[in-house]
């Protein structure tokens, strides 16, 4: 989602697997027989989803700042109020009521001042992608929040292509950019956010969103920006319907000319919406524990993924804002996986819609797609599986 959320988030430092609430929050695993391969679902699925080559296509730049990384930038700005100190870091990162997290959250954008800021940043977090064995992703960074704080557009662009270059020579990790608007930024972000991903365009730009705020921020007033950006070859991509109802999608997809939604969690209630979605392979980016936090879902047994999946659409599972709601792609997976009740073959079916819906090029799908299927081949063939 990026900037902001509503209602108070819990940072876990250090996640490497299942989220630790996850019992309480999520529910816990049941095993009824699965809905699309007629196999039983996993009693656990972590450790098929941890070696699951994945692509992910809706996480944000500022917002996949582990602690880690967070502790390394506040080390090189000691004027900063965000502490270095392992324990006290665990305590600053954890959210009291929205007021805070939008505090923290603007401290955590406060410390990116620099582009070897911008460069640290971007390789850290694609390294914590090549933890989860996140082999593409369509990264969403907003260049305005940087370019209005004073780090120069050409150094801006030049870290991060200098940290994508180096994520998939290093680390196996393959970037891509979509450069968003911030909502609540108004029209003046718009246009410089346009600006920037025509006149500056890095060779990684793919994409062009929307994140921020929907309520009072209606989609049609980008028509324009979304327009100059697709006439330059880039896909659209905004946020819509996490918080609003499915007019909202609809804007997108009529205004924006949306090729993929971002959340859109209120399409469940439109039928016609459904439909839409399913004829044209518009995909959905669910972000599930991120829709718990935000509020957008109160109760994650309620969750509309059931019904996207029934209906045809063609859903993907993202993390958001990772380190901000306690959890990674792969335990977004898990959750997923128990609310579909779907076995290695439906996990992997899974990670092949975002393979599909993603703006990689068809070398590069088939072979993502192929190693998805090797290696659940393989595991299915290992003895007691």
């Amino acid at each position: 989602m990026g900037l902001p959320h509503r209602g108070p988030v819990m940072l876990r430092p250090g996640l490497t697997g299942p989220d630790p609430a996850c019992d309480d929050r999520c529910g816990r695993y049941a095993r009824p027989m699965s809905r699309r391969t007629g196999r039983f679902p996993m009693t656990d699925p972590h450790p098929f989803i941890a070696g699951l080559p994945k692509a992910e296509l809706h996480v944000h730049h500022v917002g996949s700042a582990s602690p880690r990384i967070v502790a390394e930038l506040a080390a090189r700005h000691p004027d900063s109020k965000v502490p270095t100190d392992p324990e006290a870091l665990a305590d600053y990162f954890t959210f009291t009521d929205f007021a805070h997290f939008i505090e923290v959250y603007l401290s955590v954008v406060d410390l990116v001042r620099t582009p070897e800021d911008v460069r640290l940043l971007t390789f850290e977090v694609a390294r914590d992608m090549a933890r989860q064995n996140i082999r593409y992703a369509e990264l969403t960074v907003t260049p305005f929040s940087s370019t209005r704080r004073g780090i120069p557009e050409v150094g801006f662009m030049e870290a991060i292509e200098d940290a994508r270059k180096a994520a998939e020579a290093e680390l196996g990790v393959v970037l891509r950019w979509c450069f968003d608007i911030p909502g609540e930024a108004g029209l003046q972000a718009a246009e410089e956010t346009a600006r920037l991903a025509v006149e500056r365009r890095p060779d990684g730009l793919v994409s062009f969103g929307l994140g921020g705020p929907e309520i009072g921020v209606e989609r049609p007033q980008f028509k324009p920006y979304f327009d100059r950006a697709i006439a330059e070859g880039l896909h659209s991509v905004p946020h819509a319907g996490e918080t609003t109802g499915p007019q909202t999608v609809w804007d997108a997809l009529t205004a924006l000319r949306a090729e993929r939604i971002g959340h859109g969690t209120s399409s469940v209630q439109d039928p016609k919406l459904l439909e839409h979605l399913a004829e044209h392979r518009i995909a959905l980016e669910v972000c599930p524990t991120s829709n718990i936090a935000t509020r957008a879902v109160t109760d994650i047994e309620r969750h509309p993924i059931r019904e996207m999946v029934q209906a045809g659409v063609l859903v993907t599972v993202n993390s958001d804002d990772p380190p901000m709601f306690g959890t990674d792609l792969n335990n977004e997976y898990a959750v997923a996986a128990r609310l579909l009740e779907l076995d290695e073959r439906g996990i992997a079916d899974l990670a092949k819609n975002a393979v599909e819906a993603s703006f990689l090029d068809p070398a590069g799908k088939r072979k993502l797609a192929e190693e998805i299927d090797t290696y659940t081949a393989n595991w299915l063939r290992t003895p007691g599986r």
